[in-house]
């Protein structure tokens, strides 16, 4: 099971937008700057893939399959981009061993941007989680977008952050969206299965995206626990104690939603200690993000005086 961006097929719903786009590319007037945003896991960087490809096959063999929102997995441009060789594309994320993405990596950016084109076909050059961008390259970025340059097309993906309004100001702005039961239906397709047999409701009505709901499940298949069960000490516990997430990240983040799950389930007016745990380890794991703070400290200290208290 995989739903990287990149290799997605298929486009899950988003229809609309995407048709919308490549009706401006054929037409001459798709701006060169585009921000999706929504929350993280609806499909953002996927349909950024979806229109990458349908420009860049527009004349290879295999094309995209404009009908069926489809891409062909014997195309070149698409295999090119799996293998991290496509020259007319350029990737922007934050690094494994990174909590930000930083003004190196936009360096490099404009060094291959500057270097001349091995064909005459359009540029991308698609920067995922823009609210990790650092300030200085954010600034270093807003420089790149001012140059004027009609091959390259810039695809900004933000999960529903707060974004620099003169970085916004340069884009054609589209807000992302599903609904509950277009979540469910996606996640059921890409997983085969129906997610209420392997997932516990509460949950569910939490991680409310496809792609959350698929790290979910693969973190669940990697350290081996019952996601039907709906005891979350017993989870927190588990994975707090396995310090996996030292090794993989999106863990983090997870273990982030399963402390807010935690307090939502059982706080109560009548435990005004738990409240106030409640709001003091909000505080913790945002200062924890802004400041690049240790989580293993944080995740010690929710342990010892909430699930041990």
């Amino acid at each position: 099971m995989n739903i990287n961006s990149s290799t997605q097929q298929n486009l899950y719903m988003h229809h609309e937008i995407f048709n919308h786009l490549c009706k401006l590319y054929l037409n001459n007037k798709l701006p060169n700057k585009i921000l999706l945003s929504g929350e993280k896991g609806i499909g953002k960087a996927t349909l950024g893939y979806h229109l990458i490809n349908f420009v860049l096959s527009e004349d290879e063999e295999h094309s995209y399959n404009i009908k069926n929102n489809e891409i062909n997995l014997e195309n070149r441009s698409f295999k090119l981009i799996q293998n991290k060789s496509n020259p007319n594309f350029n990737l922007i994320n934050v690094a494994e061993d990174k909590k930000n993405i930083d003004i190196n990596q936009i360096r490099e950016l404009i060094a291959n941007l500057n270097k001349s084109s091995f064909n005459n076909k359009k540029r991308f050059v698609l920067v995922d989680n823009i609210e990790l961008l650092n300030l200085n390259s954010i600034n270093a970025l807003l420089k790149v977008l001012e140059e004027p340059n009609e091959n390259i097309y810039f695809i900004l993906i933000n999960n529903n952050k707060k974004v620099l309004p003169t970085l916004k100001s340069r884009c054609l702005n589209f807000k992302i969206f599903l609904t509950n039961e277009q979540s469910i239906k996606i996640i059921n397709q890409l997983i085969n299965d129906d997610i209420y047999n392997l997932v516990n409701k509460n949950l569910i009505n939490y991680f409310t995206t496809p792609g959350k709901l698929y790290e979910l499940l693969k973190l669940a298949e990697d350290i081996d626990i019952n996601l039907m069960n709906g005891d979350l000490d017993v989870f927190l516990k588990s994975l707090i104690k396995s310090k996996t997430y030292k090794k993989n990240k999106p863990i983090i983040q997870i273990i982030y939603s399963f402390i807010e799950v935690y307090f939502r389930n059982n706080i109560s007016t009548k435990n005004i200690r738990l409240f106030h745990l409640y709001h003091y380890f909000l505080k913790k794991i945002n200062d924890t993000k802004i400041y690049n703070l240790d989580e293993e400290t944080l995740f010690m200290e929710f342990q010892d005086k909430v699930l041990n208290g």
